[in-house]
């Protein structure tokens, strides 16, 4: 039995001690904070509550299997869960409005035909299937297996692109999202469409490559679920599974040191508490950080072939660093309508704009605006009320002062704005509202400029790739959106899957099944 050390209380770094817990290792989880969960937060005011992180659960797999590994009880019976249907509302700039049916691609092909037009479903299910052989091509060295030593080999795009013919000129295939939009979707608003799905991860359309077709691909395959409660009550289940387990937290626990020796890591260093005077060393066999862990040690983590953490954007596109999100929490006067889609998207007018807004640290003057309207008794003091999210993203705090007042005010009119083509009488209804910014997120998550981690890609030469979860240094492993596969909730469980693989099965580990 191994002791081992993890740093951070994230979903990833949770689903690993889980499974190494039941793996039989004595599994201690130090989290700076006062509670666990990481970006899964929940604010509540005058009996309203809402996710303030992730709202969605794509690939539910990921975490069934996370249960079913772990315990007796399998997730339906620890959290409650419904596919959202539709699974997604479209407003477009020309007044098009599509809602998209829950992991039903004939029900999208035939939706998409009836509001773009004959011939629109078919370039878009077109399209999916060969965002389907992408996934065919890479989803286990992408996914569900350790990095490659030779990651090299997944800077290929593996999106298969159609050869566009050109007058008088050789045939051009597409090697961005945007490009894929012009090209092969030929339709501004099947354009969108896409790069909606791109942007809300945190990725610039304009640079992205096609191989960002998985993200779409994956959602309208495998579905769109919410959980009763927010995700915070799927945090919550987790949390309690690593109880079941013996997993041990102490919470309040700033680690500010990786112990070495022998050349390996050893253990943690804690921050003295307020009644110490001087830091407590806790010793362990293997360390599991959940955070960024290059400032917690004193070498180089990773060599010049490694892929290593990227500290510009995320696109490519030369932007200071990986965007956040602007979200308006807002508290409403009279029940939810009947029929309402659970998400809206009130697409930019002009998303290439809002892309070159976002990535050069500006604020766009016309986003695209999500609003989250679940149909959840638990978000709202009682049927007489709504609970209501408005999300956008947005460059990180840092390159934007979202620190300042005003612009946070003057920009949540901004999405308040765009809102209310979807919400008939939005402002007559308000109560009040909450603002959060990239700012609110580095304060409450320590994440640099409040950015939120996209998932791993292939191709561009692997510069959408996150470093491996085992370190140059022996015993130390990496877990959670900053390292392999990425950031989204999905992408957390796996790589919990993955380090909890490599510290129990060792070099011979070669991924889940």
């Amino acid at each position: 039995m191994a002791r081992i050390a993890v740093i951070g209380a994230g979903m990833g770094a949770m689903a690993a001690a889980a499974r190494l817990a039941v793996a039989g290792h004595r599994v201690t989880v130090y989290e700076r904070s006062a509670t666990y969960g990481g970006a899964l937060g929940r604010f509540e005011r005058d009996g309203f509550a809402y996710d303030t992180g992730p709202t969605l659960l794509h690939l539910p797999a990921v975490y069934r299997d996370l249960f079913l590994k772990t315990g007796k009880k399998p997730l339906e019976e620890c959290v409650r869960m419904a596919q959202v249907d539709p699974a997604s509302r479209h407003l477009f700039h020309d007044g098009t409005d599509v809602s998209l049916p829950n992991a039903s691609r004939a029900g999208v092909v035939a939706a998409l035909d009836a509001a773009l037009g004959a011939g629109a479903g078919r370039r878009w299910g077109d399209f999916l299937g060969r965002a389907r052989d992408a996934w065919d091509r890479s989803r286990r060295p992408l996914l569900e297996e350790p990095l490659r030593a030779d990651w090299q080999v997944l800077g290929r795009d593996p999106y298969p692109a159609v050869p566009q013919r050109r007058l008088l000129r050789a045939p051009r295939t597409a090697g961005t999202v945007a490009e894929v939009g012009t090209g092969e979707l030929a339709d501004r608003r099947l354009a969108a469409l896409f790069e909606g799905y791109v942007l809300s991860y945190g990725l610039d359309p304009r640079h992205t490559p096609a191989s960002a077709a998985l993200l779409p691909y994956m959602e309208q395959t495998f579905g769109t679920w919410y959980v009763q409660g927010g995700m915070r009550a799927l945090a919550h289940a987790v949390y309690e599974r690593c109880l079941e387990r013996r997993v041990e937290f102490v919470f309040r626990a700033d680690v500010t040191r990786i112990v070495e020796k022998d050349g390996r890591a050893a253990g943690v260093e804690l921050a003295p508490r307020p009644a110490a005077s001087a830091p407590t060393v806790v010793e362990a066999d293997h360390v599991v950080a959940g955070t960024a862990p290059a400032a917690l040690v004193d070498r180089e983590l990773w060599q010049e072939d490694d892929v290593r953490p990227r500290g510009g954007d995320a696109g490519g596109s030369g932007a200071p660093s990986v965007p956040g999100r602007f979200t308006v929490l807002l508290a409403l006067r009279g029940g939810r309508p009947d029929g309402t889609a659970h998400r809206t998207l009130i697409h930019s007018p002009d998303g290439g704009d809002e892309a070159g807004a976002v990535f050069s640290g500006r604020t766009a003057e016309r986003p695209t605006v999500t609003v989250l309207r679940p149909d959840d008794p638990t978000t709202r003091p009682d049927d007489d009320h709504e609970a209501l999210t408005l999300t956008a993203t947005v460059a990180p705090h840092g390159a934007v002062d979202w620190a300042d007042a005003e612009l946070r005010e003057r920009y949540a009119n901004v999405l308040m704005d765009a809102a209310g083509t979807a919400v008939p009488e939005l402002r007559e209804r308000l109560c009040w509202r909450e603002i959060r910014t990239p700012s609110d997120t580095a304060a409450a998550t320590g994440a640099r400029g409040g950015s939120v981690p996209a998932p791993s890609l292939a191709g561009a030469e692997g510069r959408l790739l996150r470093p491996a979860n085992s370190t140059r240094l022996p015993g130390l492993y990496l877990v959670g959106g900053e390292a392999h596969p990425g950031g989204g909730l999905a992408h957390a469980g796996m790589s919990g899957t993955l380090v909890a693989g490599l510290i129990v099965e060792g070099a011979d580990f070669r991924g889940s099944r």
